[in-house]
């Protein structure tokens, strides 16, 4: 055989050798185990924007104080460069006035004053006058200066916050993109495990497509129905699950919803109602007689049975669907 021929053989056995990679579609074990990864993800990021709300408002106190500030520092300037003009207007109109009323020179003055001591007394007058004017301006200069600066410092410190505000806020915009679409594949976790569900118990009753009815209290029964452990797979998928007036999804069930939604799974519709699904279907004369995937039927409560003495049910608001032990004296349903 020729090389070129070896080279064909080669390429032809590869080819007949290569598959296509299958993946298993994951169980309803799996994708719960998923839904609490993801959920844990959005209690994380739900923590971090508590934390991050906490800085923001935080941030907005601050903001609030520096407000104040500069606008205490912007009085406190004004009533400093009032101060200050005013003492300079003093200042100006008593040197003009000792020049006004100063005559003569130094001696006539000392003629005048009767004695040069007294003089000198009046010249230090003046000059202490003068000085005292001179340290009041400096002073009132300096407490303008001081109180300038401080303001200067408060608006750059009033624009720091400002923009580290809307950094804040922009953090705050993406994290809670984040945390919608967190949980939007928290919920779509529920629509997987639900056809997951579906599709064991579709597969658990030997593909029968031809599901029970219940229509104005007449229940029709499907044909070659053997669906009573796939209604208890469907059940168990509820585990966990928080009880929810009214629920019938993977968010929340209340007991007649957990019923219908494990009936669902084998394509049986019954009524979202206790009473309804308590008083239709077929009568199972007792425990002894019943089987899993049977109603549990109490006054005003529904249960999926599961053999052995137990069911599986969702006891009540701030409970979560459970397994528990059959009490009381019910009566049996079924629906299969």
């Amino acid at each position: 055989m020729n090389k070129f021929g070896k080279t064909l053989l080669i390429s032809l056995l590869a080819s007949s050798l290569a598959v296509t990679p299958v993946f298993a579609t994951p169980s309803v074990d799996d994708l719960k185990q998923d839904k609490k990864a993801a959920e844990k993800k959005v209690e994380t990021l739900e923590d971090e924007m508590s934390s991050l709300m906490a800085d923001i408002n935080a941030l907005e106190e601050e903001l609030v104080k520096t407000g104040k500030n500069i606008i205490e520092a912007t009085a406190d300037l004004e009533k400093a460069e009032k101060k200050e003009k005013k003492q300079y207007e003093e200042m100006k109109t008593r040197i003009k006035l000792m020049y006004e009323n100063g005559t003569g020179s130094m001696l006539t003055k000392v003629f005048e004053s009767g004695s040069i001591a007294k003089m000198l007394k009046q010249a230090e007058y003046v000059q202490a006058v003068h000085n005292k004017d001179r340290e009041c301006l400096e002073e009132y200069v300096k407490t303008k200066e001081k109180i300038t600066d401080l303001k200067a410092s408060l608006e750059e410190e009033q624009k720091a916050q400002q923009k580290k505000q809307k950094e804040f806020e922009s953090q705050k915009q993406e994290l809670n993109d984040t945390i919608e679409e967190a949980k939007s594949e928290v919920e779509n976790f529920d629509v997987k495990i639900q056809e997951a569900a579906m599709r064991a118990a579709s597969e658990s009753s030997e593909g029968n497509s031809d599901g029970g009815n219940y229509n104005g209290g007449n229940y029709v029964p499907p044909s070659n129905a053997s669906g009573g452990q796939a209604i208890v797979s469907a059940a168990y998928s509820f585990i966990g699950v928080p009880y929810v007036w009214g629920g019938e999804s993977y968010s929340g069930v209340d007991c007649s919803g957990l019923v219908l939604m494990a009936h669902k799974a084998i394509g049986v519709r019954l009524p979202h109602s206790s009473g309804a699904q308590g008083s239709n279907g077929k009568a199972v004369p007792n425990m002894a007689s019943a089987l899993p995937g049977d109603v549990v039927c109490y006054s005003g409560h529904v249960g999926i049975y599961i053999g052995g003495g137990q069911m599986i049910h969702a006891p009540d608001f701030g409970q979560t669907v459970k397994v528990a032990k059959v009490y009381g004296s019910p009566w049996f349903r079924r629906y299969w």
